[in-house]
């Protein structure tokens, strides 16, 4: 029987670099698959569909929630964002693990469904570099900027519900330690239960 994959939530508020540290991630993790989210939101510049997200109009989102076709889902500034069900559950029978970028919302929904994931929290270096980097980034509207940074210290009061926090000061420094928490908790014993049987058995043999 295939040892079930592990499902690795990171959080963080907007500005904190999660994008950028989960490609980075998923390069040098080749068994790690991400798991694209749907939104209602507009694509920003650059963005592909089904590649930085599924973009669903409000209507398509709906149905997906009352077919009970999402893990999680969430308004966050006035969009919709959730995470399908189906592609996530069938990576993690396969034994892959699967990496979500998602809020804090969204993460405590998935927190309730699959308490054994890895929920790993993003800060930035300071709250002066995170209004930075979001005024920097050029893709919001001045108000949309304001709520994000406004709600900040909301999602600051959810890092006791993850087990890891991680500052991005650096990628790749980000990425290491990430890599460094997968690869622990593979090594927990609640997850290497028939692994530990079959060395077992054969001791006994």
């Amino acid at each position: 029987m295939t040892q079930e994959g592990i499902l690795v939530v990171l959080s963080g508020p907007s500005g904190t670099g999660k994008g950028t540290v989960c490609k980075e991630l998923l390069h040098h993790c080749p068994r790690l698959y991400y798991s694209i989210s749907a939104t209602t939101r507009q694509p920003r510049l650059g963005e592909v569909d089904g590649v930085n997200y599924h973009f669903v109009a409000r209507g398509q989102f709906r149905e997906m929630v009352e077919q009970d076709q999402l893990l999680e889902w969430a308004e966050v500034y006035g969009n919709y964002y959730g995470t399908p069900r189906k592609y996530v559950e069938a990576q993690l029978r396969e034994g892959k693990d699967v990496v979500l970028e998602i809020d804090t919302q969204g993460a405590m929904k998935v927190k309730e469904k699959f308490p054994r994931g890895v929920f790993i929290f993003l800060l930035p270096p300071s709250l002066d570099e995170l209004a930075s980097r979001i005024w920097k980034r050029g893709t919001d509207s001045p108000d949309a900027i304001k709520r994000r940074l406004n709600s900040v210290n909301e999602e600051f009061q959810q890092i006791e519900n993850y087990e890891y926090v991680v500052v991005n000061d650096n990628v790749q420094q980000a990425v290491k330690k990430i890599k460094a928490i997968i690869a622990a908790e593979k090594c927990r014993v609640v997850r290497s239960r028939q692994m530990i049987g079959s060395i077992c058995s054969m001791q006994n043999m």
